[in-house]
């Protein structure tokens, strides 16, 4: 038993590093995609809201979504007390859920990048990790207040989300398109004389990239969180998924870099919710279909609807994650040779809630931030760059 309960231990452990790992691939995919006068306030932001998001997560998240707190002696916490599992299992547990809701604010980040002023954004954050996100996290993963039930009553299933397509990333792409329409677009971007702006280096968009995929096997895989719940079969279909959405996003987006390093997250992000329960040629398609929806919707979204989404991610993680929970209704039915256990409306129902609750929740917060402690900076800060103007000292201090 205990033998069990410490490679558990372990076992989430990795995984909790894995996903943490992850946040430096949210910061050098930003790096890399900002210019060059807003890189370090890409690597400080990420790492800074991940500290509060956490403190946050810690003090009052944790205990919205699953009722239990940590005001107690360290006896207790490390398994000596009722709630608590032995050798401090409950302990790493809660290490894995933070550094997948300290991912919200860092998709929110890549949204709102080169104009988001430094300390209302992490409170921001810190209001995201501790009251918004653990309170769907304990309807979709804890089964709060009924409704998991109701669904299965009501439909024949519960809401699958494995891995996140939803909570996590769906959740972040909509808070993050709420936040991008309360700021508005950058200085330059758009109007008479509006421009694109370039990417200020691609080999450190593509090393995010890759932080991303290796990390994304422990959000993934070990999402089961024991070793006797761990699955070959979500590996081999994450890795489906990523291939899915390379090729896709290569093919569709004319051999364009970005598109091609981000298609590989989109398939990712598609796959988290039925990543469990595919075929691996379901989850290729699950994969295809998410690397031409991030093609074609941050096209649209830039040219289209002239929505400053930075590194794209409403199409990446709103809209990809939006896909990704709906098709775990559809590819993991039995009849296309899925696990079965779910349901398309289910699926529909849960995945379109969430997202309209994140859309709403979002700009309410920034519409409040706006009004009270605005996010925005100011046009000449942003000529500037939020580097010198909020940590003054740009990339490269000795150039």
């Amino acid at each position: 038993m205990a033998e069990s309960a410490g490679l558990d231990v372990f076992f989430v452990l990795v995984g909790a590093i894995l996903v943490f790992a992850m946040h430096g691939g949210f910061a050098f995919l930003e790096l890399g995609t900002v210019r060059g006068k807003n890189q370090v306030n890409a690597l400080v932001k990420i790492l800074v809201d991940f500290a509060f998001s956490t403190l946050a997560y810690f003090v009052i998240g944790y205990s919205i979504a699953y009722g239990v707190t940590f005001f107690h002696n360290a006896a207790t916490l490390s398994g000596g007390g009722a709630g608590f599992a032995p050798q401090g299992f409950s302990l790493v547990k809660f290490f894995f859920l933070a550094t997948f809701a300290a991912a919200v604010p860092a998709i929110i980040s890549g949204g709102i990048a080169e104009r988001a002023k430094f300390w209302p954004q992490v409170v921001a954050a810190a209001v995201i990790v501790g009251l918004i996100y653990p309170f769907s996290e304990g309807i979709v993963w804890n089964a709060n207040y009924g409704i998991q039930a109701w669904l299965e009553a009501t439909f024949g299933a519960r809401f699958h989300d494995f891995a996140g397509s939803i909570q996590v990333h769906a959740l972040g792409g909509w808070l993050a398109l709420a936040a991008v329409l309360r700021m508005g677009p950058r200085i330059g971007r758009y109007g008479p004389n509006g421009r694109p702006f370039a990417p200020s280096s691609i080999p450190w968009l593509a090393l995010g990239t890759w932080l991303l995929c290796i990390g994304w096997f422990g959000f993934n895989v070990m999402s089961a969180q024991s070793v006797a719940g761990v699955s070959g079969l979500v590996a081999i279909n994450s890795l489906m998924a990523m291939v899915g959405g390379i090729i896709a996003a290569v093919v569709v987006g004319r051999n364009d870099p970005g598109f091609t390093h981000n298609g590989a997250l989109a398939g990712l992000v598609a796959v988290c919710a039925g990543s469990d329960l595919y075929h691996p040629l379901a989850a290729l398609a699950v994969g295809a279909v998410a690397g031409i929806i991030f093609v074609k919707g941050f096209t649209w979204t830039q040219e289209k609807l002239k929505v400053d989404d930075v590194l794209g991610v409403w199409p990446l993680h709103g809209l990809c994650g939006l896909w990704g929970g709906i098709a775990a209704g559809i590819f993991g039915l039995e009849a296309l040779g899925g696990m079965g256990g779910v349901s398309f409306v289910t699926q529909l129902v849960g995945s379109l809630a969430v997202s309209a609750y994140a859309f709403a929740a979002g700009y309410v917060l920034y519409w409040l931030s706006n009004r009270f402690a605005p996010v925005r900076l100011s046009d000449e800060q942003q000529r500037r760059g939020a580097d010198l103007s909020i940590h003054s000292i740009g990339a490269e201090p000795e150039f």
